[in-house]
């Protein structure tokens, strides 16, 4: 370990002990609220490109093991916390959380105080920050920090996205094919889990291609960037609508599905990251502890006069749209993560609704 600095944007700095890598790391700063769950979130493929702060003051005190990883690699830039544990006492195949960041060469930055940067990145946004082990000055810093593109305007999906086609499940008489835009393995299971085989498909993948693995239904996934730079994705989704088979949008899937149907997205200031955000179905009346990972949104003012869509879903913190439905097609997006990993799982539920359409659309078929 040796000491290392972090730098942002605005000017605010802060020096601390660095961990697992040197060297000079560039990305955006954002915070977690999470209690637990670590390693889902240091391997949730939505955080590419981004330092990830926890608030909670201890992190790695159980390790890390390859049952919870949402994705065969950390996808985060790096790690913000005020305490790193170095120990833990687990059985099985974990390994300690510095251990495992040390492999990846993924920084964690120890020994600041997270309070005060949350509560700057909460008054200040989201923003560009540079997580060093070189002292830098801060005219140094900021000219790095210059030539580092904002979030908004990046596609980032290619990144985490599969290279090749592969599948999951035994052969089923549901097929759902998953546009990979960074899937969380989570999701995977409960469509297998509810019965389907289920194909992985790049993100750039043709509407030709996906038709050619005959599915009965399509899901959009979570990924990381701003899903308004994605066009080649909002073109494959307006070409997938127009075959009116059920289809599921998470988060980034959601968004990019609410732009194929003509519905804006914006970045929010500093975006929803926790396990604790209050979700309200519209429908019920029914609320649910969520999961979420998503620093841009969809326009509630647009979805509103859109006169095909139904707003089901609202954020209790802040009133934005976490989730809609098409009033004629088989299709609904929500903006959280139903599958949690981390938890909760209130909203567990969004899955079989989706099936429920599935279901109803092929009928006999996988009676």
């Amino acid at each position: 370990m040796k000491r290392g600095w972090l730098y942002l944007s605005n000017g605010w700095q802060a020096e601390g002990t660095l961990h697992a890598a040197e060297g000079t790391f560039a990305g955006e700063v954002i915070f977690h609220t999470a209690l637990t769950g670590y390693p889902e979130l240091l391997t949730d493929p939505s955080f590419y490109g981004q330092f990830l702060v926890f608030t909670n003051p201890h992190i790695g005190n159980y390790g890390t093991d390859a049952v919870e990883w949402q994705h065969p690699r950390p996808t985060v830039q790096g790690i913000i916390v005020r305490h790193l544990s170095g120990y833990f006492s687990r059985a099985g195949k974990a390994v300690g959380l510095i251990e495992y960041l040390r492999t990846y060469q993924v920084p964690a930055l120890e020994g600041i105080d997270t309070r005060a940067l949350v509560r700057h990145i909460r008054v200040q946004g989201a923003q560009k920050a540079l997580l060093t082990s070189e002292p830098l000055s801060l005219e140094e810093a900021l000219a790095r920090l210059a030539q580092v593109p904002d979030m908004a305007g990046q596609e980032l999906a290619s990144q985490v996205t599969t290279r090749e086609p592969y599948f999951v499940g035994e052969a089923a008489p549901i097929r759902v094919a998953v546009l990979d835009f960074g899937v969380k393995k989570a999701i995977l299971d409960h469509l297998v889990g509810r019965g389907a085989y289920v194909g992985v498909f790049p993100a750039h993948t043709s509407v030709k291609e996906l038709i050619a693995f005959e599915p009965h239904a399509f899901l959009l996934s979570n990924g990381p960037g701003d899903p308004a730079a994605m066009a080649y994705a909002i073109q494959t989704v307006s070409e997938l609508l127009s075959l009116g088979k059920p289809m599921l949008g998470i988060c980034l899937g959601h968004q990019l599905l609410s732009l194929a149907l003509g519905v804006p997205t914006y970045k929010l200031l500093y975006g929803h990251h926790g396990s604790n955000h209050p979700v309200k179905d519209l429908r019920t009346g029914r609320s649910a502890i969520t999961s979420q990972n998503h620093g841009f949104a969809i326009s509630a003012e647009a979805l509103e006069k859109h006169p095909d869509l139904v707003l089901t879903h609202v954020n209790l913190n802040d009133q934005t749209v976490e989730g809609f439905m098409h009033k004629t097609l088989p299709i609904l997006g929500v903006q959280y993560h139903p599958e949690a990993s981390p938890g909760p799982h209130d909203s567990h539920y969004i899955f079989d609704e989706f099936f429920e359409k599935v279901r109803a659309a092929v009928g006999e078929k996988v009676s």
